[in-house]
């Protein structure tokens, strides 16, 4: 008999098949154990509008600060390939929204202004707010919410999301000029600031139904900013991941210490800062969200 014949005929269930029936069992386990959680019978009542972003291949600039040698340069463009939809917020969490989880003792009151219509997006949050209401929709609702990553939003944005590249030639020695180039842009920026948060639905939508995306509210990311050093081939040396200040996201990019509110008093921020700190959630799909949110209300996981 040939080696062609000894085959398997469907090596796909021999693999997948088995790593079904596995978790298919876990679940049921977890779940005769009372480890998960039925999913709360006012679950409706809080689940907020989505959408979903089929898969596709996108264009990439990581944030961070990059050093070659000791002259700044741009991040490299990457092109990532996402395999799995994303399940996203349309609108920014809004006031009424962020005031219900506060009125329940699970969520701080923001330092925003207050708030004379309750569709405004809810302002002066910082990280661990956004991590609370996460928190708090996810035991609502059943489901697993948490923020998204800088990548996530670069992939829901589309054609909203910011290029910081200055556009300098990489070869350059003088550093003058990337300076100069960042100070013009973060220029132009103020000059178009008008920081009065509007009622959702005010910047329109993207391509995918993704509601005002790049207005006048940043949005926390699970993202560290970084200092990423190259060498001079421009392959990478070394990364330094600054935890602590995460990435915000909005007309620019803006790294944000988390414990930050209100970002216009300072905050470790690079540039131009942002003008108000909100943000919006994404859904986790995978089969294994309730596990996660059951781990998460164990304080297991954040």
């Amino acid at each position: 008999m040939s080696a062609v014949e000894n085959k398997p005929a469907f090596p796909f269930l021999q693999t997948a098949l088995p790593i079904a029936l596995i978790a298919t069992l876990a679940v049921g386990v977890a779940h005769q154990v009372g480890f998960l959680a039925a999913t709360p019978p006012t679950a409706a009542l809080y689940e907020p509008q989505t959408i979903v972003v089929a898969p596709r291949t996108f264009q990439y600039r990581a944030d961070g600060e990059f050093i070659r040698g000791v002259h700044p340069v741009d991040a490299p463009m990457s092109t990532v390939r996402r395999t799995d939809p994303l399940t996203m917020m349309k609108y920014q969490v809004t006031v009424s929204e962020y005031d219900a989880c506060v009125m329940e003792g699970a969520c701080a009151p923001s330092a925003g202004p207050a708030a004379p219509d309750a569709t405004l997006p809810v302002t002066g949050v910082n990280y661990d707010d956004a991590l609370a209401y996460a928190r708090w929709l996810s035991q609502k609702t059943g489901e697993y919410w948490t923020l998204p990553s800088d990548q996530d939003l670069a992939f829901a944005a589309g054609k909203r999301f910011p290029d910081d590249a200055s556009g300098l030639d990489p070869d350059n020695k003088n550093p003058a000029l990337k300076w100069i180039a960042d100070y013009e842009r973060e220029a132009a920026s103020r000059s178009k600031r008008d920081p009065s948060p509007r009622p959702i639905g005010s910047f329109g939508e993207n391509e995918y139904g993704l509601s005002d995306f790049g207005g006048n509210v940043w949005e926390w990311t699970t993202t560290c900013h970084r200092r990423v050093h190259l060498y001079a081939n421009g392959s990478q040396e070394g990364v330094e991941t600054i935890c602590g200040v995460n990435v915000t996201v909005g007309p620019h990019r803006s790294p944000i210490s988390t414990f930050m509110r209100e970002p216009r008093g300072g905050g470790c921020s690079v540039g131009t800062p942002p003008d108000n700190l909100g943000f919006r959630l994404v859904k986790s799909t995978k089969w294994y969200a309730p596990l996660l949110q059951a781990l998460r209300q164990r304080g297991i996981i954040t």
